[in-house]
Order: C-alpha cells, then sequence, then structure tokens
C-alpha cells in the first residue's frame, strides 16, 4: 500500500508537532536505550549509538511516517548469548547481517505476509507488550523511598490533567522538565538517568567489525541474525498496524522491512546494537502529536546531541519521571476493550488473544508469543473451515450412485471427505460431482485418488465431474492420473 500524500506532507505538514514530540520520545528513549544495552550485556552507549542512527535512518528510509525505531529490549534479548560467548565485535557483525537479511525480505515483498496475522493476535500482542513495559518499571519502583512514589505519582498527575488545561505542549514533556527542576531544587535522594550507566562523550565513528571472514563465523552468525531479523521486523510491522489504526494512514509494509534493514546495517557501521520499530515510542510519539517523518528525525538526533553535549542535565533526570511517562504509554497501549470483547467474540478469538498474551508475558519474547498466537488462528481457522464439508449421496433409477461434493477439501477435511463413501455397498456405477468443491493441496488430491482407487477396486466404474480449472490443474499436476475428471 503506498502513502496517499507527498513527501513534503510527511515531512513539514505538522512541524510544531512532531518537534515537540519528538523532544519527549528523546528524553525516554535515553533510559531504554541504557537498559537494553545492559541486557545485552554491552556499554550503554552502544545502545545510545544504536537509537541514534537507527531513528535517523528509518526517518528517512522507512514506510511509516511517525513510527519510532530504535534499540529495544526484544532484539537484546536475543544477543545476550553472542555477546557473552563471542563478545561485541560479533553482535556488531550479526547487526550488520540481520539488516542484510531484512532488506532482502523487503526485496521479497515479505512484509505482506502480516496480512496472516490476526487481529486478535495482534490484540494480544499488544496487551502482552503493555505488561511488559509495565513490569520493566517495577524495579524502579519496588524497595524505593517515598520520594519516589511521589514524584511517579506527580508525573502521572502532570501527564494526565494537563492536558485538561492545554495541549500546546505535550504533558510528558512537562512532567519530565517539571520534575526534573524539582528534584535539583529540593535535592531529593533518588535514583536519576546518570545511576544507570556512564553516558557517551562523542559522537559515533565508523567502524567494521573486526571479525574473521569464515564460514564457521557465518555458521556462529547467521541463527542469531535470522531471529533478530524476523523479530525486528515482526515488531516493526506490528507497530506499523497500531499506529495506522491510531492516525488512519497508510503504511509501505515493503519499504519499512528495507528501511528497517538499512538502519540495521548503519547501526552495526556505527558501534551499536541491533533495532526495529516500538511500539511504547511510537504510542508517546502519536499520543503527544507526532505524525510526520520529522518527529522520528528529531527524536534520534536529539538523543544524541543530549547525552553527549547535554549529559551533565540528563544525568540529572528522574527515573521516576519516566516511569510514569511509560506507566503513561503501558495504560495508553492496553486494549482495555479485550475483557468486553471476552462476552461478545467466539472463544476461539479469545484464545488466540490470551495464549499470545501469556507465551509473550511468560517469555518475554514476542516473536514466540506472535508465533503462537498465528499457529491457534490456523489451527482454529482449519478447523473452522474442515467442517464447511458436506458430502450428500443419492442413488438414481438407473442404479448410479451420485456422490455431490460442496466445500472445501485440503489437509484438515481429507479425512472427512475419504470417510463419506461407502465402501461395503458399491454400485456398479459412481458418479462423484464436484462442481461446488474446492480442492487446495497435495491431502485433498491423495484422498481423491484413494476413494476412486478403491472404488475402482470394487469394481465401481468411476466417473468425476465438475472439477473447476484450479483443482483439475492441481489434480493433474500432483496425481497419479487415476482421479482425473472423466476417468474410468
Amino acid at each position: 500500500m503506498s502513502v496517499s500524500y507527498p513527501l513534503r506532507q510527511q515531512w513539514l505538514g505538522n512541524i510544531r508537532g512532531d518537534l515537540l514530540s519528538g523532544a519527549v520520545v528523546a528524553l525516554a528513549l535515553i533510559p531504554e536505550a541504557i537498559a537494553f544495552s545492559i541486557i545485552a550485556g554491552v556499554d550503554p552507549k552502544v545502545g545510545l549509538y544504536a537509537s541514534f542512527c537507527i531513528a535517523v535512518v528509518t526517518a528517512i528510509a522507512g514506510g511509516r511516517p511517525g513510527m519510532i525505531s530504535a534499540a529495544t529490549g526484544a532484539m537484546a534479548l536475543v544477543m545476550v548469548d553472542l555477546v557473552r560467548d563471542h563478545g561485541l565485535q560479533y553482535l556488531l557483525a550479526a547487526t550488520i547481517l540481520a539488516g542484510l537479511l531484512q532488506i532482502v525480505a523487503g526485496t521479497l515483498k515479505l512484509g505482506a505476509l502480516m496480512r496472516f496475522v490476526s487481529r486478535s493476535v495482534i490484540t494480544g500482542f499488544v496487551n502482552a507488550l503493555a505488561i511488559l513495559i509495565f513490569l520493566a518499571q517495577l524495579p524502579e519502583l519496588i524497595g524505593m523511598p517515598w520520594t519516589v512514589y511521589a514524584v511517579c505519582a506527580a508525573g502521572l498527575a502532570i501527564i494526565y490533567l494537563l492536558p485538561l488545561l492545554t495541549r500546546a505542549v505535550p504533558s510528558p514533556l512537562v512532567a519530565i522538565v517539571v520534575l526534573t527542576g524539582l528534584s535539583i531544587w529540593l535535592g531529593l535522594d533518588i535514583r536519576t538517568v546518570g545511576d544507570m550507566g556512564a553516558l557517551p562523550d562523542s559522537l559515533p565513528t565508523f567502524l567494521l567489525p573486526d571479525v574473521p571472514l569464515t564460514w564457521e563465523t557465518l555458521r556462529i552468525l547467521l541463527p542469531v541474525s535470522a531471529t533478530l531479523a524476523v523479530v525486528g521486523l515482526l515488531e516493526s510491522m506490528m507497530t506499523a498496524q497500531i499506529v495506522e489504526d491510531m492516525t488512519d494512514t497508510p503504511s509501505q509494509r515493503n519499504r519499512e522491512c528495507a528501511g528497517q534493514g538499512l538502519a540495521n546495517i548503519t547501526a552495526g557501521l556505527f558501534g551499536g546494537m541491533g533495532g526495529c520499530a516500538m511500539i511504547g515510542q511510537s504510542v508517546i510519539n502519536v499520543s503527544s502529536g507526532g505524525r510526520g517523518r520529522l518527529s522520528c528525525l528529531v527524536a534520534g538526533v536529539l538523543l544524541l546531541l543530549l547525552v553527549v553535549y547535554g549529559a551533565d542535565w540528563v544525568r540529572q533526570i528522574p527515573m521516576a519521571a519516566l516511569v510514569a511517562v511509560m506507566i503513561m504509554v503501558s495504560i495508553g497501549t492496553f486494549h482495555w476493550r479485550s475483557f468486553a470483547e471476552f462476552r461478545l467474540h467466539p472463544k476461539s478469538s479469545s484464545v488466540v488473544m490470551l495464549g499470545t498474551v501469556v507465551v509473550t508475558v511468560a517469555t518475554h519474547d514476542l516473536a514466540k508469543g506472535v508465533l503462537t498466537g498465528v499457529l491457534l488462528s490456523a489451527l482454529f481457522f482449519a478447523r473452522k473451515v474442515g467442517r464447511m464439508l458436506d458430502i450428500a449421496q443419492a442413488d438414481t433409477a438407473d442404479g448410479t450412485r451420485v456422490y455431490r461434493v460442496s466445500g472445501q477439501v485440503f489437509f484438515a477435511s481429507a479425512g472427512q471427505f475419504a470417510a463419506a463413501f461407502d465402501l461395503l455397498h458399491v454400485p456398479a456405477r459412481v458418479v462423484i460431482d464436484l462442481t461446488e468443491a474446492h480442492f487446495w493441496d497435495l491431502s485433498a488430491v491423495g484422498a481423491l485418488e484413494r476413494v476412486t482407487g478403491k472404488l475402482r477396486a470394487r469394481g465401481a466404474q468411476v466417473e468425476v465431474v465438475g472439477l473447476n480449472a484450479a483443482s483439475q490443474t492441481l489434480v493433474e499436476r500432483l496425481g497419479r492420473g487415476d482421479a482425473s475428471a472423466g476417468g474410468h
């Protein structure tokens, strides 16, 4: 799907909103990038450099205006073992290879595969992410002094009450600035961004990963890179869908795949870890008024400028203020109508949604959660379609038995198809009327061949009629030739 508004509109159609929302996102990205670096087992600057590179490149090359991409926790979890066993240089190389795989995915137009992810899976994915975002804030709240809870509560109050007075400035930005000022003025002894790790003191520089160019290196990198590529594209496509729903604007999914790949290659060449689109930050951006590509560009550039040149100020931002922003994101991300939909939606849809949530939260792996949801959706769909097969039997005056087949014959219904034929009392002539049926796969063709073969083995003259062109082609290509229309 192509974007329906011109490039100028994407960049300059919402300058004020994009600048302000980009500033909010930049401040919220800093502690997350540091935290994700710690998860992956690398220096904080690796996550910060990655967030800068990925945000800037996807702002230009991505296919979804208003969406924020940077270093993410889902990607960081995949990198842990590689960093522990082989070090940072292998991580940088894996990031570059993952980017190349994502570009190949975009070239092959694999972004279109998102249509196979059902709405129930997307809802489960979003709810699981909201829960994970909230759970990630608990270490900053549990066992902390009362001042932390006071600052966090004040932040939530500003975030939710300020829009009742004015929407001129994003309330999360006001909360961060006001609470940082109060914390410095009152001299509060609470955890700040500076306590999470050392901030970089220089701009990123171009470098090639120092790894041997051997088959052994490829054997080590390829499984990790393939997982990074899949997780990154999955989260990016999900995020694009959510931003589409929030803004009523279309995305270019295949361009986004390639854009994410180019961003990861750039990050790896400038000392950064892998990343992808971020649902939480994208929700912050859109909720704060961001709509265009400028918001993501501003977020990336301002992030780097803040941590390199404004580190003294950034270090003093209380973590409790950022926790308040992320709690707001968690609340805004969760699909609260899910509870009411339990009564309205089919039970199978609810099971798919809950299965996605449970597996994602239990494993902290978004890819496993979505894979679970997709598999459950496929099973329920196959079961439902498998029941949509009807086979009526009738005997004519001349003793011919006619079987009229209506519905879809594929792996889930092939057994039902084969079991519908009476092999104990076989007349001299049998007609299998497939005018209202469609054959989909090898299982269906095999079932038809078994039935016709058994009937003929019992002395019946069998005629298969009514195969549509697509089914006939499938039977001729996959079959042995004894089940074609009109066969005797």
